[in-house]
């Protein structure tokens, strides 16, 4: 990925990674915006992007419209829209 291009937009819907990912994360993340312990609590979660910001050098930071904290781009997954087959 580019730099300043983010993986996501406003309105798009995530899944935050599970909790060993985001524990791992907490772990080595050394920079802005640590995740809080209580983000934690919302591993496999679905959201909305409500909120895109990019720190200058890239790292590109997400506010998500119903889980509380700042949430990085490798804290999130795209969530795949399925259609049903018709009947």
């Amino acid at each position: 990925m580019k730099t300043y291009e983010p993986a996501f937009k406003v309105n798009d819907r995530v899944r935050i990674v599970n909790l060993i990912a985001l524990e791992s994360f907490r772990r080595t993340w050394k920079h802005h915006d640590p995740l809080q312990s209580e983000q934690l609590n919302h591993a496999d979660e679905e959201a909305t992007i409500s909120r895109v910001g990019i720190y200058h050098g890239g790292d590109i930071i997400y506010q998500l419209a119903e889980v509380p904290g700042v949430w990085h781009e490798d804290c999130l997954s795209r969530v795949e829209l399925t259609h049903e087959p018709r009947r």
